[in-house]
């Protein structure tokens, strides 16, 4: 009589798995009030998605395989290279965009273009943007020096230029510039003037409804919000000031707009100027901490988005590329989930 053949186990770690579903189930009860109502999760309508599996997104006419762009981040000082250089590696590596923090040193020298001259290492597909002031265009556009951007982005072999808005943190930091004409007269002149794509990004406060009205009706490649929630660097130049300062002008610092505000405003501008809206795209920041919250105000817009992320990317940044491949890698399969599994809850 022959032996009885057994099955062979095919899940050798059920056992121990088993055990750690008894020792952590009190820690793993989720109680009502933390559910996160933003989504509806639907389980039973998608496999699990494939690594590498999000859709492409046209976007400043190139092609993303992520919808997350890397907001602008720093130059000019010592860990400026090699935070810029990890950045435009990960980019490459998962097919997002990239903004390159302010570009004002390299605009009459190149002691620190190696900071920034990233396009080898990001690649020509993907849009990489140089990255400005509302306060050096003023200057440009007064002394007719508009050749001194696009030598620039020349020099940079960047796909266009960001302008940061920031009249608050001009006007809170010790050696500020002075704005002679509201931001917008300048805006309108560059992009009239300009050979380039234009983007228009706030610097930690966002924009409120009448702002984001005019810029919609201009030429721009696309708006990034930078809205209250993320770095404040209105807040950032106050603490570098007097104690009298910081007393006198604290409250100012605490006006803004969140990404979700931001979001509502510009879909009922959407609504309401129709074909008078010139922006095809949005880059939604500031305040997002990952891709349940990116993830959310992109399916959110009616304009076609992407999401930055800044302080998460500079943290990992900082420290050596495999650090910043694990970060983002792990974001990325986020993404795929949420995609995979969740809607947006309507109302929210």
């Amino acid at each position: 009589m022959k032996p009885e053949q057994t099955i062979p186990d095919t899940d050798p770690t059920a056992v121990s798995r088993k055990k750690d579903h008894i020792e952590l189930a009190f820690q793993s009860q989720v109680a009502g009030f933390s559910l996160d109502k933003r989504f509806l999760y639907e389980p039973a309508l998608a496999a699990h998605p494939l690594p590498g599996s999000l859709p492409t997104l046209d976007f400043l006419g190139k092609t993303l395989r992520t919808p997350v762009w890397v907001s602008s981040m720093t130059g000019g000082t010592g860990l400026a290279r090699t935070i810029n250089q990890n950045l435009a590696r990960a980019c490459a590596e998962f097919g997002m965009g990239m903004g390159l923090g302010s570009c004002r040193q390299l605009l009459h020298s190149d002691e620190y273009l190696l900071d920034f001259d990233v396009r080898d290492l990001i690649g020509p597909d993907l849009p990489l943007y140089a990255n400005l002031g509302i306060a050096q265009l003023e200057d440009l556009l007064e002394r007719k020096q508009l050749n001194t951007i696009a030598n620039l982005l020349r020099r940079l072999r960047a796909d266009g230029l960001m302008v940061h808005l920031n009249p608050l943190q001009e006007a809170m930091q010790p050696e500020g510039d002075f704005f002679k004409r509201p931001a917008i007269d300048t805006i309108a002149e560059l992009v009239a003037n300009a050979d380039f794509p234009v983007i228009v990004k706030e610097v930690g406060q966002g924009m409120g409804p009448a702002t984001m009205r005019a810029l919609l009706q201009l030429p721009l490649a696309a708006i990034e919000f930078a809205a209250a929630g993320g770095t404040n660097f209105a807040k950032l130049e106050l603490l570098r000031s007097s104690p009298e300062k910081q007393l006198i002008f604290q409250k100012l610092a605490l006006v803004g707009h969140t990404a979700e505000e931001m979001v509502e405003q510009a879909n009922r501008l959407h609504t309401d100027l129709g074909e008078k809206v010139r922006v095809p795209n949005l880059i939604i920041s500031g305040g997002v901490q990952d891709f349940m919250d990116g993830y959310y105000l992109i399916k959110k817009s009616k304009f076609p988005a992407v999401y930055g992320q800044a302080s998460g990317f500079l943290k990992h940044a900082r420290e050596d590329y495999e650090s910043l491949r694990r970060y983002v890698s792990a974001q990325v399969r986020g993404l795929e989930l949420a995609n995979a599994f969740l809607t947006v809850a309507a109302g929210t």
